[in-house]
């Protein structure tokens, strides 16, 4: 914050502005899906930080230019280029928000260049003192084209990852490629990632319905929303089907989606050690994790959400989502496997963190499953 800002600029909104983040490899169509939902009656009153206006076309959506760095768009929608750091530009558009000198916006989307991993924007929402109590993460949208999808997730290690951290993953032009390869492509990037719905585009043309409330919370509801992501069984039913006879050479050999489940309630500070412990060893390959907790004397589950060495604090939920209570962690991880993390939540729940910190070398003795 520059010494100028007057601290009414800054005021936290009583709810959170959610926060998509858009992303695709080079060429994956994910401008063209901007272009669509720019113009859809329902994403009136959103705001969209861009690289360069030049590359999304709005011109058949412009009206007038508010300054230099934004412009507002017939559809109600507001539009900001990046110029220079993410934290300054959020920082930028939110104060002016509150002086009304922009639409008072209700939801934000975020483009990623094609060749940007998603990763240090989540980070940078989930850790700015100010961004973290006016904007909330919503979910991450990735596009995927159907001619090249498949050699580009072979080639390119950023293009497997946003895949991997996606919460929906869009197959775009898939008028143009044969059906086989559409379902091909599909049914890799379910392997990929098993619990983020696959939707086929065609020209781009997808409902916003089907994009937001992906994450943690849910206006609609009032309450956090965890059935949405939380499907463990689909992670246990991709690591008992996975396919190991594909070439080790591609890059989705090494990203896994697995649970790691626990029956009995747990001690929370045990439960924090062997989180920290995971930050220490593996944090740079720990993709996202997400999870519910049944903790120990606590009434009401847990919801914990990170990215790498990035844990956002835990948030209580009213009640159960369901009649299952046992605790229930996703991971998306680069070179690490479902082994490691059950053997070293069972030693740090069970015998202490001393003997699971040994355990959590390489090589360490696997001394179980929860």
């Amino acid at each position: 914050m520059s010494g100028t800002d007057d601290p009414a600029d800054l005021a936290i909104p009583d709810e959170p502005v959610p926060v998509s983040v858009l992303t695709g490899f080079l060429g994956s169509g994910k401008t063209t899906v901007l272009r669509h939902l720019l113009g859809h009656p329902a994403m009136d009153e959103t705001a969209v930080v861009v690289n360069e206006f030049g590359e999304v076309g709005l011109d058949h959506l412009l009206v007038e230019t508010a300054d230099e760095d934004t412009v507002l768009l017939n559809s109600g929608c507001l539009c900001c280029t990046v110029r220079g750091d993410l934290i300054d530009t959020l920082r930028r558009l939110f104060r002016r928000r509150v002086r009304r000198e922009v639409p008072p916006f209700l939801r934000l989307m975020i483009e990623t260049t094609g060749l940007a991993d998603p990763a240090p924007i989540l980070h940078t929402l989930m850790t700015d003192p100010m961004l973290v109590t006016r904007f909330r993460l919503d979910g991450v949208i990735a596009t995927v084209d159907a001619v090249t999808g498949e050699a580009t997730l072979d080639r390119h290690g950023e293009a497997v990852k946003q895949a991997a951290v996606a919460d929906r993953l869009l197959v775009t032009k898939t008028d143009l490629a044969d059906r086989a390869a559409v379902e091909a492509l599909a049914a890799r990037l379910a392997a990929l990632n098993p619990a983020a719905p696959v939707y086929e585009l065609v020209q781009g043309e997808i409902g916003p319905e089907r994009l937001f409330n992906a994450g943690l919370y849910d206006p609609t509801t009032k309450s956090l929303d965890v059935r949405r992501w939380l499907k463990a069984e689909a992670y246990r039913d991709a690591g008992a089907h996975a396919d190991h006879s594909h070439d080790v050479n591609r890059h989705d050999d090494r990203i896994r989606a697995f649970v790691v489940t626990a029956e009995r309630p747990l001690d929370w500070d045990r439960l924090n050690g062997w989180i920290e412990m995971l930050v220490a060893c593996y944090g740079a390959d720990i993709l996202r994790l997400k999870g519910i907790l049944n903790v120990a004397d606590m009434d009401r589950p847990l919801v914990v959400h990170g990215v790498q060495h990035l844990f956002h604090p835990p948030v209580p939920l009213e009640s159960w989502p369901d009649g299952d209570r046992s605790s229930r962690l996703v991971f998306i991880t680069r070179d690490l496997d479902r082994a490691t993390f059950e053997r070293t939540l069972k030693e740090f729940t069970e015998d202490g963190p001393s003997t699971a910190l040994e355990l959590a070398k390489p090589g360490g003795d696997d001394r179980g499953r929860l």
